[in-house]
Protein backbone atom coordinates (compact mmCIF):
# COMPACT_ATOMS: atom_id res chain seq x y z
CA UNK A 1 0.00 0.00 0.00
CA UNK A 2 0.98 3.83 -0.31
CA UNK A 3 2.70 5.09 2.31
CA UNK A 4 0.77 8.02 2.00
CA UNK A 5 -1.81 6.75 3.25
CA UNK A 6 -3.11 6.86 6.75
CA UNK A 7 -3.75 3.99 8.80
CA UNK A 8 -7.52 4.02 8.99
CA UNK A 9 -7.11 4.13 5.20
CA UNK A 10 -5.18 1.32 4.66
CA UNK A 11 -7.47 -0.50 7.31
CA UNK A 12 -10.57 0.41 5.03
CA UNK A 13 -9.20 -0.60 1.93
CA UNK A 14 -8.02 -3.75 3.33
CA UNK A 15 -11.72 -4.42 4.75
CA UNK A 16 -12.82 -3.46 1.39
CA UNK A 17 -11.04 -6.34 -0.37
CA UNK A 18 -12.25 -8.73 2.00
CA UNK A 19 -15.85 -7.66 1.33
CA UNK A 20 -14.87 -8.16 -2.12
CA UNK A 21 -13.43 -12.07 -1.60
CA UNK A 22 -16.89 -12.47 0.74
CA UNK A 23 -19.31 -10.80 -2.09
CA UNK A 24 -17.88 -13.40 -4.58
CA UNK A 25 -18.24 -16.28 -2.69
CA UNK A 26 -21.63 -15.33 -1.74
CA UNK A 27 -21.83 -14.68 -5.13
CA UNK A 28 -21.31 -18.44 -6.72
CA UNK A 29 -23.19 -19.78 -3.82
CA UNK A 30 -26.49 -17.57 -5.58
CA UNK A 31 -25.34 -18.62 -8.59
CA UNK A 32 -25.32 -22.55 -8.12
CA UNK A 33 -28.77 -21.99 -5.57
CA UNK A 34 -30.12 -21.00 -8.85
CA UNK A 35 -30.81 -17.13 -7.99
CA UNK A 36 -28.48 -15.83 -11.05
CA UNK A 37 -29.68 -12.55 -10.78
CA UNK A 38 -28.42 -11.32 -7.31
CA UNK A 39 -24.90 -13.95 -8.06
CA UNK A 40 -24.22 -11.88 -10.62
CA UNK A 41 -25.25 -8.25 -9.07
CA UNK A 42 -23.12 -9.25 -6.35
CA UNK A 43 -19.97 -10.63 -8.40
CA UNK A 44 -19.99 -7.11 -10.36
CA UNK A 45 -20.38 -5.20 -6.97
CA UNK A 46 -16.87 -7.17 -5.78
CA UNK A 47 -15.20 -5.90 -9.12
CA UNK A 48 -16.49 -2.58 -8.14
CA UNK A 49 -14.62 -2.31 -5.01
CA UNK A 50 -11.84 -3.96 -6.38
CA UNK A 51 -11.83 -1.44 -9.36
CA UNK A 52 -11.64 1.35 -6.29
CA UNK A 53 -8.97 -0.21 -4.35
CA UNK A 54 -6.80 -0.19 -7.46
CA UNK A 55 -7.77 3.82 -8.37
CA UNK A 56 -6.49 4.90 -4.48
CA UNK A 57 -3.22 2.45 -4.37
CA UNK A 58 -2.06 2.72 -8.05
Amino acid sequence: MRPELSTAANMTLSLLLIAAVVLVWGGVTMIRKGDRTKGVLMIVCAVVLVGNVLIWTV
